[in-house]
Parts: C-alpha cells; sequence; structure tokens
C-alpha cells in the first residue's frame, strides 16, 4: 500500500516540487494526467507568517483535484515554519513538506534549504514544531549532503524519522553540485536499506517511463519524483499509468488550456504571456519547426496572439527525430522574490 502519513496514493509518481514551475495550473494538469501527488513550489515562511500577499498567492490550489493538497515551505527557524505551517494548513494544506534541499545562496545563507543539512539538530526541530503546531503529516526532501566530503543523508534522516517525518525524498546531488552531474541513485537504495519502514522517495534524472521503473526496481524506493522530465511532457504520467502518449490534437488542447489557466492564476495579460514563453519551449522541444515557434512566441505580447500561434503549430507538429537531447532549464529561484 502507497502511504504518506494517513494518505493512499493511488500510485507511486510524484510531480516534483519546482519553483516557478509547480503553480496551481500545471499541478492540476499533472493530477488529471495521473500523478499521485504535486507539492507546491517552495513558499517561504517568512512570507507566510507575515502574511505577505504575494507569498500567500503561492497557497492558491483546486480542492476539487488536488487531493491530498500539499504544500512545501522554506526557512530555518522552527517556530517561524511552525506559524507559517498553520498558516497553510489555515488554507487547506493537508500536508507539509519542508525543503531541505534548495541550494540556491539566497535560501541557504538565511540557514534554509540545503544550509539545514548543516544542522541537523535544528532540522529534526522542525519537523517537531510544525508537527505540534499543526497536527498534519510532514515530509522532507533532503540532499545527499553539502559536499562530496560531507554525505550525511542518512544521519539526517534518523534524526528526521525520529522528529515524526512521515516520508522522506531524496534528491541524491550534493548542494555543491546543484543541478549538474548525474543523480547517484545508489544513495537513494542505501537509504531505504538503512530505514525500511520510512516511505522513501527517490528524485533525480528521470526522464522517461523506462527510468522511473528503474529507479524504482534498481533502489526500492517508495515512490518516483519527476522534476525536468515532466516539463513540456505531463503526459509522462499517463504513461507510467498505463495511458498512451499524447496525440498531436491533445497536446494543443492542453496547452491552450494552459495558457489560459496561466494568464488566470497570474492576473496579469502581459506578465502572463512572458512567464508562459519557457512552458511552450518545453512543450515544442523535440517538435518539428520549434526553434521557430520559440523565436515567434517571443516576440508575441497578448494572450491572443499566443492562442494563434499555439493552434498553428501544435495542431499538426510531429516528432522531430533530428532534434538532440535537451536538458529543461528551471530558474529556481523565481518564487523567492
Amino acid at each position: 500500500m502507497l502511504k504518506l502519513g494517513p494518505y493512499t496514493l493511488p500510485n507511486p509518481y510524484i510531480l516534483a516540487p519546482m519553483a516557478g514551475v509547480s503553480e496551481r495550473p500545471f499541478r492540476v494538469i499533472a493530477f488529471r494526467l495521473g500523478a499521485a501527488l504535486c507539492p507546491t513550489e517552495l513558499v517561504s515562511a517568512q512570507g507566510l507568517m507575515r502574511q505577505n500577499q504575494r507569498t500567500l498567492k503561492y497557497l492558491r490550489y483546486d480542492a476539487a483535484v488536488e487531493k491530498p493538497y500539499s504544500l512545501q515551505i522554506f526557512g530555518g527557524e522552527p517556530e517561524a515554519m511552525a506559524q507559517a505551517a498553520q498558516v497553510g494548513k489555515a488554507a487547506g494544506a493537508q500536508l507539509i513538506d519542508i525543503n531541505m534541499g534548495c541550494p540556491v545562496k539566497k535560501v541557504v545563507r538565511n540557514g534554509a534549504g540545503s544550509g539545514l543539512l548543516c544542522d541537523v539538530p535544528r532540522a529534526a526541530a522542525i519537523v517537531r514544531a510544525i508537527r505540534e503546531a499543526t497536527g498534519l503529516p510532514v515530509t522532507c526532501k533532503i540532499r545527499s549532503g553539502w559536499d562530496a566530503r560531507t554525505l550525511n543523508y542518512l544521519k539526517v534522516a534518523e534524526a528526521l524519522q525520529e522528529a515524526g517525518c512521515a516520508g522522506l525524498a531524496l534528491h541524491p546531488r550534493t548542494r555543491e553540485q546543484g543541478y549538474s552531474g548525474q543523480a547517484n541513485w545508489a544513495h537513494i537504495a542505501d537509504l531505504k536499506r538503512h530505514f525500511p519502514q520510512l516511505p522513501i522517495i527517490g528524485n533525480g534524472d528521470v526522464k522517461t517511463v523506462a527510468d522511473a521503473h528503474r529507479m524504482l526496481d534498481v533502489t526500492g524506493c517508495d515512490f518516483v519524483m519527476i522534476g525536468r522530465g515532466a516539463l513540456g511532457n505531463p503526459w509522462l504520467f499517463r504513461e507510467l499509468t498505463g495511458g498512451p502518449p499524447a496525440t498531436p490534437e491533445e497536446r494543443c488542447a492542453l496547452v491552450l488550456e494552459h495558457a489560459r489557466s496561466h494568464a488566470e492564476f497570474v492576473g496579469d495579460p502581459l506578465g502572463a504571456v512572458r512567464s508562459f514563453r519557457r512552458h511552450l519551449a518545453w512543450y515544442a522541444h523535440g517538435l518539428k519547426g520549434a526553434a521557430h515557434f520559440r523565436s515567434e512566441v517571443n516576440g508575441l505580447d497578448s494572450p491572443e496572439a499566443v492562442e494563434d500561434s499555439v493552434r498553428r503549430f501544435f495542431a499538426g507538429a510531429d516528432t522531430d527525430p533530428t532534434a538532440p537531447p535537451e536538458e529543461p532549464e528551471v530558474d529556481y529561484r523565481a518564487a523567492l522574490g
């Protein structure tokens, strides 16, 4: 049985919380296509605690689709994190996820994200404080360590389990690596061997159905978290649950739907057009004429013009067998202010 806290999930495939990407419109799409869980992008505990209006907007979710609703928060102080979690619970959060892996300097220098890997007692204290303040199940996302000389994921996991962590996601790169190099899946397997009763979520370098199946097989993890592999291809979750890949017609319809829901979510037509360009680039990757399409939409400034361009391009776009592999670029600082 696939459980996180009191929640039974329908399959082991989870959308990763990505700043500037895992906003409500994309989470809803991923849920509908088969993702079992879609945590929010990382949300500032300080912003929630201070009731910052910009930060509070990140709490918006679709109660009819997002079940359970998992809110990821980041911060370095147990009291502030507990207060932020209470704000999240009042807004509907059913799971609280703690970011202990973000490598961005702005986060780390405040003792949050990967900075918590260097202060294990404080990391555990944050889990306890949130559980006591909210009564909600708490999950955490960590890295293998600060650098290759300090691989302390087992020590961190032990402390978090003792503090009552309901599930632990491991991105098996160090903070020093950032998002470069190869994820060391052996660390995920090692973590599961040492903590067989703790739900373990593997993360890193999962781009295809075969990758996800291989991670489950070789590491023994309970869940697979998919980040960059889902960008432009949320149908990956449907394929993982036995469904077909997207047809050109489906792709076109979903891109249009995503563009409209993104515009509604952002609330500013020009701002929405600009911020949606990266999604359009991800959706177009691997299709014939993608470079020309990207160039075209980068010059557009109205939702209507974007929709016309999307219809022309996606309705009949075929796969380009000569397209080189691409690592989607994600601005992990986008939601940090």
